[in-house]
């Protein structure tokens, strides 16, 4: 089959008549290998894979980097195609909002306005009204969305449950380079420096992961000494938080846990996590 490029909702609804289980890759596109990742579970899963393409303009605040988020629509499209997804759906801004957008999802405080969504407001709102339109065009059975963005992870599966939609999230595993850095479309700002200080995000995480699979239970302490340890050496960490792996809440011994971090670092705000 070859791959198929829509651009409208009418086009989209054509491409997916015939009655077959459909998998949605949601992206704003400038892919890289976690990406592709993503595609080849969806291809595993299903018999159709749609991967969007949307710069979702509703989860950026005024002063983020909405207008020179990188797009790199052709070379998306090659590895997409390479990667073996049916159908790219490409919309343009007024085709997904072809009106100011009144009706939005609003997720639970508790989960949506702690880390992220207090260094973000409004973050995961706009995340999860665009995240539903998508469901509502596509129709999937099944979603894949990346473990690098834990948070976002949760928040999407709590609005699946909660709106009871019959779509099943599942999860990938981040995905690295050699160096342990979580491949993001955002390292593209990064030279070569600094990308190779970069990796130093992922090595604070696992030296606490690793002190805590050790016996230590003394959270607070051990997130200032991940804090303390990134800022020494250029960072500016806006968060550095050892949580429960379900909902995000405290952490407490005898848990799966979670320790998320986001940090700039010259000013390119980098995100990562490690599951312990």
């Amino acid at each position: 089959m070859v791959m198929q490029i829509v651009k409208t909702a009418a086009e989209l609804r054509a491409a997916l008549k015939p009655t077959r289980r459909r998998v949605l890759v949601p992206t704003m596109g400038n892919l890289h290998a976690g990406h592709l990742s993503l595609v080849r579970i969806a291809r595993e899963r299903g018999d159709l894979v749609i991967a969007s393409i949307f710069v979702n303009r509703l989860q950026f605040a005024p002063h983020e980097d909405f207008a020179t988020y990188p797009r790199t629509f052709e070379r998306d499209c090659e590895l997409l195609a390479a990667a073996g997804c049916d159908i790219v759906f490409a919309p343009a801004d007024d085709e997904v909002y072809p009106e100011p957008q009144g009706y939005k999802v609003h997720p639970p405080p508790d989960l949506a306005d702690i880390l992220e969504g207090q260094v973000r407001p409004g973050f995961f709102t706009g995340v999860c009204t665009v995240v539903l339109k998508l469901f509502n065009m596509v129709e999937p059975a099944l979603a894949v969305f990346g473990k690098k963005d834990y948070q976002q992870l949760l928040v999407i599966r709590s609005m699946v449950r909660q709106l009871a939609l019959p779509i099943e999230i599942v999860s990938a595993e981040t995905v690295r380079d050699p160096s342990g850095l979580a491949l993001s479309s955002r390292n593209g700002y990064l030279n070569d420096s600094q990308r190779a200080q970069a990796a130093q995000l992922h090595a604070a995480l696992s030296k606490l992961a690793t002190e805590a699979k050790s016996g230590r239970i003394d959270w607070r302490a051990l997130e200032r000494e991940t804090q303390d340890f990134l800022t020494a050496r250029g960072w500016q960490p806006d968060y550095v938080a050892v949580r429960r792996q379900s909902d995000l809440r405290e952490a407490s011994t005898g848990e799966p846990l979670v320790v998320l971090a986001a940090a700039r670092l010259s000013g390119t705000r980098l995100i990562d996590n490690l599951e312990f």
